[in-house]
């Protein structure tokens, strides 16, 4: 290592500890650009000592959750592994996964990364860091005025896996999009995807970005569908299809947690929502095309428990509070899905902001069937964030009655204090590590 790198992973680490022990902030960003600042070549350096392979997860939804789950189940095998578990996913945030793992004498010890990348930042994050497999979750329209359409994601994304030939792409067969896009790369791929329909209550008239073929623009036929455009499709005009799914999820089902069988294996997990069957499947194609028998996948699912606001449980005092990450329609319809199976008395807060983070269009709440809200029998919703005023007009339009209060924090404490007893708590971007610290903060006085 070279001595200005040795100065960058110093540094990195005071800087850390900084933003968390004194201004209460997590410090990945920072501590990641102070390394880059100081060795431009840091990154470079550090992630070249990883041993035997290294990861990187791509895709608009799901990321972080398929990325700590795969880091997980490598660790399970006894690999020591580096990873952005906190969902910090930009350049900065990935640099400060290596140089925070690093010893202080710059050396880094580890099998294994696995690190989740923005789509937007991975080609950018590719001159740096060479992953030698790619997991690509699905791709949806996300935050317009940042991305743009979905085809300005998919050429970004075609030109960073084309950055990286020999790159294996590990990706959701049932999404045509990806699946175009893992052709279009030349690259070498495998596909994981749901085998079978799967009755989900979901609305068929459901908006479907990617459903016109991406190579003679018919509009594709399904045998069945799951979710947005994910499901078995084929185009009438040119043949383009579904590929054959060489991890195929079979038997699921949806209660009291989910389950499904892959290759004869079954496993089950205590997490919820419909999606969260692709990002298990996603973890486990991954650990197996990387060589590993993944032997004690069924264990780590049955401990693995989703942070980060990702499907988060909290309790105060008698009020169980549910937090997720709700940031672009499809993630929010299948969030709308997961509030619906609950078949107890629940009650729901929603908050959207508007900073540069999440998008500042926010046109795409017109795309989510907040209509599915009125199935909800007696519960109340309440409207917070920067954007609630928006957010209660459409929930208006969709028939819906929402009650208004912009501070989240004081929505939450209204809530125990009336005595919720189960709360749900759908946030999107910027709403999302505020709201998670406060839980934490709330959690911890009421067990004072």
């Amino acid at each position: 290592m070279k001595l200005r790198s040795i100065a960058a992973v110093w540094a990195a680490k005071i800087t850390e500890k900084v933003c968390v022990h004194i201004f209460h902030r997590q410090g990945a960003t920072w501590a990641g650009r102070i390394a880059l600042l100081i060795s431009p070549t840091v990154l470079s350096e550090l992630s070249e000592q990883v041993r035997r392979g290294s990861f990187a997860v791509c895709g608009t939804n799901g990321k972080t959750t398929v990325n700590n789950l795969l880091c997980k189940a490598l660790e399970a095998e006894g690999s020591s592994v580096i990873c952005n578990y906190t969902g910090s996913n930009m350049l900065n945030g990935v640099a400060a996964a290596f140089v925070l793992g690093a010893k202080t004498n710059g050396r880094l010890d580890a099998d294994y990364a696995c690190i989740e990348i923005d789509e937007a930042a991975a080609r950018e994050v590719f001159t740096h860091f060479k992953p030698n497999q790619m997991v690509l979750t699905n791709l949806f329209r996300d935050q317009l005025d940042r991305y743009g359409e979905i085809d300005t994601t998919m050429d970004i994304l075609n030109k960073a896996i084309r950055f990286v030939p020999p790159m294996k792409l590990i990706v959701n067969g049932d999404d045509p999009l990806s699946t175009y896009l893992a052709l279009m790369s030349g690259s070498d791929y495998v596909t994981y995807g749901i085998s079978e329909p799967v009755h989900t209550g979901r609305n068929t008239q459901e908006i479907r970005e990617g459903r016109f073929c991406r190579y003679c623009g018919t509009q594709l036929a399904y045998r069945f569908y799951h979710y947005g455009q994910l499901g078995d499709y084929h185009c009438p005009g040119c043949g383009f299809k579904r590929p054959e799914l060489e991890f195929a999820g079979r038997n699921v089902e949806l209660y009291d947690g989910l389950s499904f069988t892959v290759g004869g294996k079954w496993f089950r997990s205590s997490q919820r929502g419909f999606y969260n069957v692709y990002n298990i499947l996603a973890a486990y194609a991954a650990v197996r095309t990387a060589g590993l028998k993944a032997g004690n996948f069924r264990k780590v699912l049955s401990d693995f428990h989703p942070k980060n606001g990702r499907m988060e449980e909290f309790f105060a005092g008698d009020t169980r509070i549910l937090l997720n990450l709700a940031k672009n329609p499809t993630g929010f319809n299948q969030n709308i899905d997961v509030v619906l199976q609950d078949e107890q008395y629940k009650e729901l807060i929603i908050a959207v902001n508007d900073n540069e983070q999440d998008g500042t269009d926010i046109s795409w709440l017109w795309d989510v069937d907040f209509e599915r809200l009125g199935e909800i029998e007696g519960g109340s919703v309440t409207v917070s964030g920067i954007r609630c005023r928006d957010l209660m007009l459409r929930l208006k339009y969709a028939g819906i009655h929402a009650e208004l209060e912009q501070d989240v924090e004081k929505a939450l404490h209204r809530h125990i204090a009336e005595g919720s007893k189960n709360l749900y708590v759908l946030v999107n971007y910027t709403a999302l590590f505020d709201t998670r610290n406060l839980l934490k903060r709330i959690c911890e006085e009421e067990h004072k």
